[in-house]
């Protein structure tokens, strides 16, 4: 996996073979009735981001978002919109070397069939072939959380990259969605969704630490102009404290804008940088998103451990 280049050719005979535009629904894009048997976090062993001829310093960026309950425009966005642009930006701007790409569909692991979904780390068109193969299961328990975690959980324990071991740097995680996290993983949960035993329920806190030794990971929460959205964020943000940023509704076409801008300040550009080369309306749309990011000065993408 991981080899082949991004083309704008390949996107655009993709994008007119299936159809992929603003008429079309999310279930329309997102066939699939039930999530396909490699993709299931409970039978992958592992994925790999490793160097090859394509990709001589490959770099791990996973993209998780929420597939539970009225989710589906998020999927529907990444595959018709953001997925391509984010990765074109990310070429064109050198946000990151080489990027290999893994998709996550998150559900809920307290109430759903398919709770973690996981293509593999991709550089070419595969991306968005695999992306659009998961199953939107519209599940989610109304329960005061989504299972963000497990895509934490899955980063750290069943992720191996090159970049780990040949250059002592990390890779990028983002989980996108309107909801908090449910505050840990149980033993049962982390059965269920991995086929693993642990010898103990799993915090958020302590998974959060333990996949920052691998992974910068960010986490982009969804407003919907309700009474709830100070509350989820305000929740993000002491969870993930400057890796936490909004981004509203109805400005969910610029979700690639902001990805590739936090990828650049992660990096070291400024904010002022990040913004730079696009357009003003965008870069004013998302500039509120963006002074949310605060990376400190101690922190880099260099391996901690």
């Amino acid at each position: 996996m991981g080899r082949g280049s991004y083309r704008a050719t390949d996107w655009a005979a993709l994008k007119s073979s299936k159809k992929l535009s603003g008429n079309r629904t999310a279930v329309q894009i997102f066939d699939s009735k039930a999530a396909v048997h490699s993709y299931r976090s409970n039978y992958v062993k592992i994925r790999e981001c490793r160097d090859n001829p394509d990709s001589p310093e490959s770099t791990p960026v996973i993209i998780g978002f929420d597939v539970t309950a009225s989710m589906g425009y998020l999927a529907k966005e990444i595959a018709t919109n953001s997925l391509n642009n984010m990765i074109s930006q990310i070429l064109e701007n050198k946000a990151v070397k080489d990027p290999q790409v893994l998709c996550a569909a998150i559900g809920d692991v307290k109430s759903d069939n398919y709770p973690l979904q996981v293509t593999q780390f991709e550089s070419d068109i595969r991306m968005v072939r695999q992306l659009m193969t998961l199953c939107l299961e519209g599940g989610g328990g109304g329960n005061d959380g989504e299972s963000y975690n497990l895509l934490w959980y899955f980063a750290s324990r069943k992720t191996v990259a090159d970049c780990f071991g040949k250059r002592q740097s990390k890779g990028i995680l983002f989980t996108i969605g309107d909801d908090k996290c449910h505050p840990d993983l149980s033993r049962n949960e982390i059965r269920n969704a991995f086929a693993q035993d642990e010898p103990y329920t799993l915090s958020n806190e302590e998974l959060i630490r333990e996949v920052s030794l691998k992974y910068d990971i960010f986490h982009l929460y969804i407003e919907n102009d309700n009474a709830g959205d100070r509350d989820v964020f305000r929740y993000w943000n002491d969870l993930l404290p400057g890796r936490s940023a909004p981004i509203n509704k109805k400005d969910i076409s610029l979700l690639s804008d902001l990805i590739v801008a936090i990828m650049l300040v992660n990096s070291g550009k400024t904010h002022n940088q990040a913004l730079q080369g696009m357009d003003q309306d965008t870069a004013e749309r998302i500039a509120r998103s963006l002074s949310f990011i605060e990376i400190k000065k101690t922190d880099n993408n260099k391996l901690s451990f």
